[in-house]
């Protein structure tokens, strides 16, 4: 019997697989991309009697090899808030979905685990632009204000880590940032003792001053669509100041394009935080599309699709 361990390359992915081998450590194979790469169970050859935990990656872009793993006799357990569709039925499969715009991958697995490694899903939520449900998730803990800033920091450097075009953009690839953090039950830990989330934390602060001194190329009062360049820096730091940019205007719809070598754009979408619905939705009417209520992207926009797809998001966040 082998294990497979398959995850999204993002906070919420890795935070929520740190909690589950905290709780039950195994020697697994691990399957994870960058945060856009989701169709990861085209990745797993499994057969009759292995086991897959599934983290983090929307079931409706992976239904087919879903299906197909079932069918050769494979156990799955599946845990994510993204856009399902249709859940297969079928006794080998368990599956822990809620899109809930206000819950996430890590929170759910902090659930199923009674809050062993609540922590880590806190971090997990900050991550992933759930503030409050971060707080809310943190309450028993009676962090201090200092401590709840390190969490949130700490989440939000996770992310950044796994946006980009390849691997080569990231600082660390995701499986590497894992296998990093792996050793630390406690994320202070981490944070105080490892020369990694320091390299993260100046990483993220120079690409973000970067992104900060680009000027919106469309805004009104509800909308804002802003343009980065074809560089590395804006690849690996659009989904994280497309977060910022939510939490600094959370009335507002954002829009982040990100230049790609072929003219088109890598396309971030945040829902206004006090109305967090409509991301996915706008995005799946372009195909490579796909997300959550609150924040989907694009993986590669035409460029003649620019003018659609800014009228398409004006449409949609009115």
């Amino acid at each position: 019997m082998k294990y497979y361990d398959v995850f999204n390359g993002d906070a919420d992915g890795i935070c929520a697989l740190h909690q589950m081998r905290l709780a039950n450590p195994i020697e697994s194979t691990l399957v994870t991309g960058v945060k856009r790469d989701i169709s990861l169970l085209k990745k797993v050859d499994a057969n009759q009697g292995d086991q897959i935990l599934v983290l983090d990656i929307s079931l409706d872009k992976n239904r087919d090899e879903l299906i197909a793993l079932l069918g050769k006799g494979a156990s799955i357990q599946y845990f994510d808030h993204h856009f399902a569709g249709d859940i297969p039925e079928n006794a080998l499969l368990q599956a822990n979905i809620n899109t809930d715009p206000n819950t996430c991958t890590s929170l759910l697995v902090n659930e199923h685990l009674n809050s062993q490694y609540l922590l880590w899903a806190v971090t997990a939520a900050f991550g992933d632009n759930l503030h409050q449900s971060a707080l809310t998730a943190a309450k028993p803990l009676n962090l201090t204000e200092s401590q709840l800033e390190q969490l949130e920091l700490l989440g939000t450097c996770i992310n950044y880590n796994g946006y980009g075009s390849s691997l080569d953009d990231l600082i660390y690839s995701p499986e590497e940032l894992y296998k990093k953090i792996k050793p630390y039950a406690n994320p202070f830990e981490f944070i105080e003792s490892d020369d990694n989330y320091q390299t993260l934390v100046n990483g993220y602060r120079e690409d973000i001053s970067k992104a900060e001194s680009c000027k919106p190329s469309y805004e009104t009062s509800s909308h804002s669509l802003s343009i980065l360049p074809n560089e590395k820096w804006a690849r690996r730091v659009s989904g994280v100041y497309a977060n910022a940019l939510a939490t600094s205007n959370p009335d507002r719809a954002h829009a982040m394009l990100t230049e790609q070598d072929d003219g088109g754009f890598l396309v971030s979408v945040r829902a206004p935080l006090n109305n967090k619905t409509g991301a996915d939705e706008l995005c799946r009417q372009f195909e490579s599309g796909g997300g959550r209520k609150a924040a989907a992207g694009i993986n590669k926009l035409p460029a003649s699709d620019y003018d659609l797809f800014q009228e398409k998001f004006t449409q949609a966040f009115r």
